[in-house]
């Protein structure tokens, strides 16, 4: 569960702001989020009127995500053999006791109230079950691609500065605010086995998934390559 910083350069997708992609093979690169989390959070209301989460994008269209998912490598499900979350390391610091959660519930969130840089009350509507919710205590920040799912589909390989920059990834739709429900409901599935109860969802939320793993190369199991050609048709 991740924040986003409010300073950063950011563009719309998947009714959300995430800073624009860039190609694959640069997301290995050194310090990745150096750039990302800004030290600036001395705002009292976060969110300028008009900025409403969940408003659609097509900046991202169904038919991008579904080449983007073609293109990806279809293999079994790796083994879960010495995974632990602690092997990824998040809610990375952003200064001023403040870190990735804050960042996110202050950018998924309107009419965000903060005590420093610390969301202490906002409204979020979570996308997975169109739950609204009044507290930040209410919600949950979801990794969209479960750690659990990217150490059986290529994560296992990677180094743990690696690792920890997916756990704490702002530019790439990974991070969302969402219900607690909805986010321990999902645990780590793919879209085989868990999809959002909300089914306008499905859209946004399967070219949120294929984002991600096209981003840091994770591969698919057949299964959860067909659920996400069903959730990406629903964009239409």
């Amino acid at each position: 569960m991740i924040h986003s910083a409010v300073c950063r350069r950011e563009a719309a997708h998947g009714g959300r702001l995430y800073a624009e992609l860039v190609p694959p093979a640069r997301w290995f690169l050194p310090l990745l989020l150096a750039t990302t989390l800004t030290a600036g959070c001395d705002v009292a209301d976060a969110r300028s009127p008009g900025t409403t989460p969940g408003s659609k994008d097509t900046s991202t269209s169904s038919s991008g995500a579904e080449a983007q998912l073609k293109k990806l490598t279809v293999a079994d499900a790796g083994k879960m053999t010495g995974y632990s979350r602690e092997k990824f390391p998040h809610w990375q610091s952003t200064g001023k006791n403040c870190d990735v959660r804050d960042s996110v519930l202050e950018r998924d969130g309107t009419k965000v109230k903060l005590s420093g840089c610390n969301v202490v009350a906002g409204t979020w509507k979570s996308l997975y079950d169109d739950k609204t919710l009044t507290s930040p205590t209410q919600v949950d920040i979801d990794h969209m691609v479960p750690l659990a799912n990217a150490w059986r589909s290529g994560a296992i390989a990677w180094t743990t500065e690696q690792r920890k920059a997916f756990a704490n990834d702002l530019d790439r739709p990974q991070l969302v605010a969402v219900s607690a429900a909805s986010n321990r409901s999902k645990g780590d599935q793919d879209p085989s086995t868990w999809k959002p109860p909300a089914k306008d969802a499905w859209c946004s939320y399967a070219e949120d998934w294929v984002a991600v793993k096209t981003y840091y190369q994770l591969t698919v199991t057949q299964k959860e390559k067909e659920a996400l050609q069903d959730m990406l048709e629903t964009c239409r």
